[in-house]
């Protein structure tokens, strides 16, 4: 009997097909088993390859049927290294597909593979542990292949845009032996996270194709294992898992956790492994029968349904037990829904300790989706349904500060739009999404500026400043507001993102959806990283400062009260006396002053002992603080930050 879409979403077919069984290939030295979840199948026929792709089928074996949906088949043989696809016949109609829940697979993801992944485990795998949870989140956002691409990036060619330069750790510009790049430069900065974009395999590349091809990768093909593209040799499936574990430890060694930008909300193509799997099921519909499209890519998965929320939370636990990775980014987690989120979050807190990993996603959507009547959705509205650990990006703090990204023209505080005072305060205090959509907390608060969707920061001050742009020249007065938007952002509360290349007025000639242009366009531009090192080494003493700052770095519900008062306000200026007690802090107050205003700002000050920690021009006065009494200047277009002994 044919089962209807609406049928899914029924209490009965809920207790007929739930099922919890392991699902996917798996072989060791005691035997191969193959388990498929095709409730609506009518027959499942499994086909073996010797390669992953080209040649025939050597072998084919139909599964059996058992209960809860599930097709099994078991043999005592090792097949370790097999590919396979299958054929499965829903109300008479036979379809090709691989494995939705493979783990490992061959060219382009079209045959699944059967392979033992403790043989892919390098060497040091089982001692790796990610380095201890860090005093504050500075997350740095990278492409794998736009960072390393650049040939003045010092990565010899064949490890270039792939898994393998990430392990290099002494790369410099050009072989010069003195500005660091990659892993190298990274380490310098500080920052805390490296956050890939999504790593998994996607279908916008051809994996045998030129090397040169782009695209950012949120397509996704195989939900659980790596992008071929990424490694030295893609049609051997084994390669590509043991690249990325190589990439995550040498990560590790050097001091840097790792997030993976996971994209549960849609396919590449509507015709997924998925679809072909269970027609109809795991995919939201309209009433008329045609697909949802809140996603902007012709289809929304259905986290609501209890096998498809089942899918992610197993890919989620396969990608940090598997690959030991520390965080996740959910893509337009608008789209799915806060019983999930919730989910897993417990899941990875029972399974690696409470908020040992770190959650944080986009709470908002391209569009409406059809979502079934009831649930409530990880949107802004749903912030304060979700776990306190679960982070959203604050298009709030972003568009205050550098202007609104509808409009290229559009300005922020840091060019001369004014701020109401009460919204620079929000976003101190880390208000996930502004004052209509409070979170629990500034740990659900991602302060940001910049990441690869839209204008870079910079692209966007100098599209902002009128006239005809030059995006790769850098005149003094943008650099300066660009370091006053440094230091707004962090002086926020919540966790730190940043887009790579941020830190060097990363252009991408004023394009703003880059996610299909060339590598001339996406590179990470190393030789304007040494061009620009005074801006760079700004952001180096914002980072190593707020580490040291316990007002700005708690995430508890009772940060918020660390703003004590505001002791300056106006069109382009304000002036915000912090609390900043705590751990082992040198000084219980912080003032943080922002003018972005042609004058200077004269600021009375509070009694007491203050001393300069950064100001317009230099971050790392807090190395050797000058003091500061009675009044402060701050220049024009710039920051000061003080510390009250």
């Amino acid at each position: 009997m044919r089962l209807m879409t609406h049928d899914f979403d029924s209490p009965a077919f809920r207790a007929r097909y739930d099922c919890d069984e392991p699902l996917g290939s798996f072989c060791s030295w005691t035997g191969t088993a193959f388990r498929l979840w095709a409730p609506t199948a009518q027959s499942v026929t499994l086909r073996l390859y010797d390669t992953g792709d080209g040649g025939a089928c050597r072998r084919e074996i139909s599964l059996v049927r058992e209960d809860k949906g599930l097709w099994r088949y078991a043999t005592e043989e090792n097949w370790d290294g097999t590919y396979y696809d299958y054929l499965i016949t829903v109300d008479g109609v036979t379809r090709q597909t691989a494995d939705p829940y493979a783990r490992a697979c061959g060219l382009n993801g079209t045959r699944s593979m059967v392979l033992d992944l403790a043989r892919t485990d390098p060497e040091g795998w089982a001692e790796d542990k990610a380095p201890v949870l860090p005093p504050e989140t500075v997350i740095y956002e990278i492409h794998v292949k736009d960072f390393s691409f650049d040939p003045a990036s010092g990565v010899p060619q064949a490890y270039r845009g792939k898994f393998k330069a990430l392990c290099l750790e002494n790369t410099t510009l050009r072989d010069d032996g003195e500005h660091p790049t990659c892993l190298a430069y990274l380490k310098r900065l500080g920052v805390t996270y490296v956050q890939l974009m999504p790593a998994f395999d996607y279908g916008s590349v051809d994996e045998g194709g030129a090397p040169d091809q782009f695209n950012w990768g949120y397509d996704p093909v195989n939900y659980n294992v790596p992008e071929g593209s990424y490694s030295t040799d893609p049609r051997h499936g084994e390669v590509r898992i043991r690249e990325m574990k190589e990439a995550v430890l040498a990560l590790h060694k050097n001091g840097l956790r790792v997030i993976m930008d996971v994209v549960y909300n849609h396919t590449y193509r509507p015709d997924s492994w998925l679809e072909r799997t269970v027609p109809g099921y795991y995919y939201r519909h309209n009433a008329d029968g045609s697909l949802s499209a809140g996603s902007g890519c012709g289809n929304d998965l259905a986290s609501e349904r209890s096998m498809c929320a089942r899918y992610i939370i197993d890919s989620v636990l396969s990608w940090a037990e598997e690959y030991h990775i520390d965080g996740f980014r959910f893509d337009l987690m608008g789209l799915l829904d806060t019983n999930l989120m919730n989910a897993i979050r417990r899941a990875l807190d029972e399974r690696f300790g409470p908020g040992e990993k770190l959650m944080l996603g986009e709470p908002w959507s391209a569009g409406p989706t059809a979502v079934r009547p009831g649930t409530l959705l990880a949107d802004k509205a749903g912030i304060s349904r979700l776990d306190r650990h679960i982070a959203a990006f604050s298009d709030n703090i972003r568009d205050a500060v550098k202007g609104s990204l509808w409009s290229a023209d559009a300005k922020g505080f840091v060019n001369g739009s004014g701020l109401d005072t009460a919204r620079l305060v929000n976003c101190v205090r880390g208000w996930a999404c502004g004052p209509d959509a409070v979170g629990k907390a500034p740990s659900q608060n991602v302060a940001y500026l910049s990441c690869h969707d839209d204008w870079t920061l910079w692209d966007k001050l100098v599209h902002a400043s009128g006239g005809k742009p030059d995006f790769t020249v850098c005149p003094p007065e943008l650099l300066r507001q660009n370091r006053l938007a440094a230091a707004l952002l962090f002086a926020c509360q919540g966790h730190l993102f940043m887009l790579s290349g941020e830190e060097f007025a990363r252009t991408k000639l004023g394009l703003k959806n880059t996610y299909n242009a060339p590598l001339t366009v996406n590179r990470q531009d190393w030789s304007r990283a040494w061009e620009n090192r005074a801006l760079v080494d700004y952001y180096r003493g914002l980072i190593a400062l707020r580490k040291l700052l316990p007002g700005l770095t708690d995430k508890t519900p009772q940060a918020g009260q660390r703003v004590l008062s505001v002791l300056a306000h106006g069109e382009n200026c304000a002036a915000i006396l912090l609390d900043n007690t705590g751990g082992d802090s040198r000084w219980p107050r912080l003032l943080l002053a922002f003018n972005a205003g042609d004058a200077a700002l004269t600021l009375p000050l509070p009694q007491g002992t203050w001393e300069a920690l950064a100001d317009g021009d230099d971050s790392f006065l807090w190395r050797s603080p000058a003091a500061v009494t009675d009044k402060a200047s701050v220049a024009p277009v710039s920051a000061l930050i003080l510390g009250q002994r």
